[in-house]
């Protein structure tokens, strides 16, 4: 699609919004809109940036990554103490978040993107990506319908270090932190190495202010596989092959209601609809250059990971979005413990990629 009419499509639907649904759906949009083209522009991929760490020690994704981490922080967690109203990205830990966690870092390296960098990608018309979304989807809502018996394993309360040290000492607690991960990266990568580079803190910066905004307009931390997991349940409901009043987690009231509605009034389904959009303009109708042709067995392969990821990604409670920016930028517990877990999947995931030769 050319700009222009991929334009005229984005301007009446940003209107439908304003005009049928409502005004903070409608602004929601937009910066999904600038997220998708954010990440689509600079290739800002959380995936890649692990793996070019762990390949090739280049530190300049994993930094931009830290810079978006503490850019998102310093505008999240003042806004979280000024108003309280506002909501942090909590998860529990627990025996699911470690697992999921290892197995999504696992899965993203197989099929190359985890909860936004399948969105951007499949709106960039990668065809692997594109046929990973919808399985994404149906993963993420299994994951949400099995999460009672995960969650049976070991569980403890979600800790919010905004409600535990107020807004300043999470806040330094945390740069704090990102500071120490950013020197135990230039160590592992050796200090000869450029640390920097121009995409990913232009990356960083966009990002860490479209998800303050986010935070802001949508009341909630930007996350993706919520929205995955309601496109999925609806579905289901919608053939007969699932009663949400029956399930622990779709049938909690405030998740009957978002299955009862349109999703049009759902936040998260809103920005993912605005990053397939944002990316689809980056792309401009033109097929990316980093697309190549695959064998049957690495889309076999690239298929079933996808809908791995989707699964473990609920039961992480988040992605590298929802729980690794949102969580450690809205100070929650659970993001700090995503991180490593999801790294030692990683380890893995990038001898797995290389022996199908992805």
């Amino acid at each position: 699609m050319k700009r222009l009419p991929l334009a005229a499509l984005l301007a009446a639907c940003f209107a439908c919004l304003l005009w049928f649904v409502a005004v903070r759906q409608a602004a929601l949009l937009l910066v999904g809109v600038g997220m998708g083209a954010a990440l689509a522009a600079t290739r800002f991929g959380f995936t890649t940036g692990w793996r070019q760490l762990v390949e090739s020690r280049d530190p300049q994704g994993v930094i931009g990554q830290l810079l978006l981490l503490g850019g998102a922080a310093l505008l999240c967690m003042p806004l979280m103490g000024w108003f309280p109203e506002l909501q942090a990205a909590l998860g529990p830990p627990s025996v699911s978040l470690l697992l999921g966690a290892f197995v999504f870092g696992l899965a993203m390296q197989i099929a190359d993107g985890c909860g936004s960098g399948t969105l951007y990608k499949a709106g960039m018309g990668v065809p692997l990506n594109m046929a990973i979304l919808p399985l994404f989807a149906l993963g993420s809502f299994a994951g949400s319908a099995h999460i009672d018996r995960w969650l049976a394993l070991g569980r403890v309360a979600p800790v919010g270090l905004v409600d535990h040290w107020g807004a300043s000492g999470a806040l330094a607690a945390t740069l704090a932190l990102l500071l120490a991960a950013g020197l135990a990266v230039r160590l592992f990568a050796g200090w000869q190495r450029a640390w920097l580079g121009r995409r990913w803190v232009q990356g960083a910066l966009a990002l860490a202010v479209l998800s303050a905004l986010n935070l802001a307009i949508a009341g909630q931390p930007w996350g993706v596989v919520y929205g995955f997991g309601l496109w999925g349940a609806k579905l289901a409901v919608a053939t007969g092959a699932f009663d949400p009043a029956t399930n622990y987690f779709w049938g909690q009231p405030g998740n009957l209601q978002r299955l009862a509605q349109t999703l049009l009034l759902d936040v998260t389904s809103i920005t993912n609809i605005g990053i397939l959009f944002g990316a689809l303009w980056v792309a401009a109708g033109h097929a990316p250059a980093d697309a190549k042709p695959l064998t049957r067995r690495q889309w076999a392969v690239g298929l079933v990971a996808g809908f791995v990821m989707g699964y473990a990604a609920r039961l992480a409670f988040g992605c590298n979005v929802g729980a690794m920016l949102s969580g450690i930028a809205t100070g929650s517990l659970h993001g700090w413990i995503w991180v490593p877990m999801a790294f030692a999947g990683t380890l893995i995931g990038v001898r797995v990629r290389r022996h199908f030769g992805f």
